[in-house]
């Protein structure tokens, strides 16, 4: 059955007009999952990484970088996402974070001042999906100086059949056929980047480097140091990592593979029940992803080349529901992989420390209210600068706050002043009112009804409760 279930597959792909090097990745992904491939990285199988170069040593240097990398380099942002999670539906990149500037728009301004700055061509391209490319492309027309010749401003992600985890057909579900089917994971990066005819124009028009980052985190500005430092390590892949703290227990961490000693990338989706405890272990793996990365598109091109298309990046297996929302609905699997992965497969892989204020992704409305606060301050050029060495912890809850309608009628007046908070933890339904401050570890707990922090309330975390109107 799994041979007809990859025919299928195959010949539904080709009708919904996916790029044949996608389905190419496709059936190899298909053929490790019918062998029972899983994707595990065994604790035993890897070591720590234990040192790594600096960005704050380049910086420390106080040299003058050279800029004939960067304008080599063209910035790629991954911009798929609908941000589903907070109840969007539309990109998440169009989201606004600061007085009425989104996350496209910041990071517009950063490509546009870097420009300036430097005297560099510096394109931006987004890897968008078919479900956020219209409504991004829209934004976009507004900024036509944003432009550059010979390079598009897109090209769209491929997308895959689920599949069922019973015999490993497509899975049909007409309730909802968008249902069916499901992007391939950022790794599928390399294989849009090539499929697209991307690639082979960013060449032709003597682009050599690609900086890459996630849409939603605009700490990933645009960097002459590090081009540079990429430029001169002659390395195919490099990855910006940072130090992991208690908040990072969840993300995909580097390591050493014992086999090869070549650096590999470990998700929470490839780590054993039993090597959990390992994975979560700060003290031991160091270093997270940042999902910042680096590439040779060159070295790039020729090893897509040689591999057919395929990179041979490690398969992630995820086990979903066709429908998440319905418990009922049949298990699928899902095929992905991480775009950072790639570290394992280029000999000669770099991997550099950055500080944290290079890592500010927004993935939850906690996220979101931290960044709109006065923790941050929002440059001219379009970067954040962190006020507050220690940002707070901030944690709402799901209920009234986790919908991005619903956590803007809470906030109706903006995010209350946390630059003097250690934590935010808001248990219950809370409206806060005009210019609140928030001192100390505050808790609001959990309401009976909605309630009301009233104007100008200071909480310090010893002072109680905030009385309100009873509305």
């Amino acid at each position: 059955m799994t041979t007809q279930g990859l025919e299928r597959a195959q010949q539904k792909m080709r009708d919904a007009g996916v790029a044949e090097n996608a389905i190419t990745v496709f059936t190899h992904y298909y053929g490790k999952l019918a062998e029972g491939a899983t994707g595990i990285v065994p604790e035993s199988s890897i070591r720590p990484v234990t040192e790594l170069p600096a960005l704050a040593d380049l910086l420390a240097a106080d040299r003058t970088p050279d800029t004939e990398a960067l304008d080599r380099t063209v910035i790629i942002k991954l911009n798929g996402g609908l941000g589903t999670s907070m109840g969007m539906t539309k990109a998440k990149s169009l989201v606004p974070v600061r007085s009425g500037r989104t996350f496209l728009d910041l990071i517009v301004a950063q490509v546009m001042a870097t420009r300036a700055e430097h005297g560099v061509r510096l394109p931006l391209i987004l890897m968008d999906s078919f479900a956020t490319s219209a409504d991004t492309m829209a934004e976009l027309a507004a900024s036509p100086a944003l432009r550059t010749p010979g390079v598009p401003l897109e090209f769209i992600q491929n997308q895959e059949p689920k599949l069922l985890v019973d015999d490993l057909a497509p899975v049909e579900w007409p309730a909802d056929p968008t249902l069916e089917w499901c992007p391939p994971g950022h790794g599928d990066l390399y294989t849009a980047l090539q499929g697209s005819g991307v690639l082979a124009q960013l060449l032709a028009a003597g682009y050599r480097y690609a900086s890459v980052s996630n849409a939603d985190n605009l700490g990933a500005a645009p960097s002459a140091e590090l081009a540079a430092w990429f430029a001169s390590t002659g390395a195919p892949f490099a990855m910006e990592v940072c130090e992991r703290t208690r908040a990072d227990r969840k993300g995909g961490h580097l390591a050493v593979r014992e086999e090869d000693g070549r650096l590999v990338l470990r998700e929470k989706a490839q780590t054993a029940e039993e090597d959990e405890e390992a994975f979560g272990d700060i003290e031991r793996h160091r270093f997270f992803n940042t999902n910042n990365l680096w590439l040779d598109l060159q070295q790039l091109s020729d090893t897509l080349a040689e591999r057919d298309g395929v990179l041979g990046l490690p398969l992630i297996r995820n086990r979903k529901r066709v429908d998440p929302t319905d418990r009922t609905s049949p298990e699928v699997y899902q095929i992905e992989t991480a775009m950072g992965a790639a570290i394992e497969v280029f000999e000669g892989s770099q991997a550099i420390v950055v500080p944290r204020d290079r890592f500010l992704p927004v993935k939850t409305t906690n996220d979101l209210l931290l960044l709109r606060s006065d923790v941050y301050r929002v440059q001219e050029d379009g970067t954040l600068v962190r006020v507050d060495p220690t940002p707070p912890l901030v944690q709402l809850a799901p209920g009234p706050y986790q919908l991005i309608a619903d956590f803007e009628q809470r906030f109706p007046h903006g995010a209350p002043s946390l630059r003097e908070a250690g934590s935010l933890t808001v248990e219950g339904d809370w409206t806060f009112g005009h210019q609140v401050t928030i001192r100390g570890d505050v808790v609001l707990p959990p309401t009976d009804r909605p309630r009301t922090v009233p104007a100008g309330s200071v909480l310090d975390g010893h002072s109680g409760l905030p009385s309100d109107d009873g509305e």
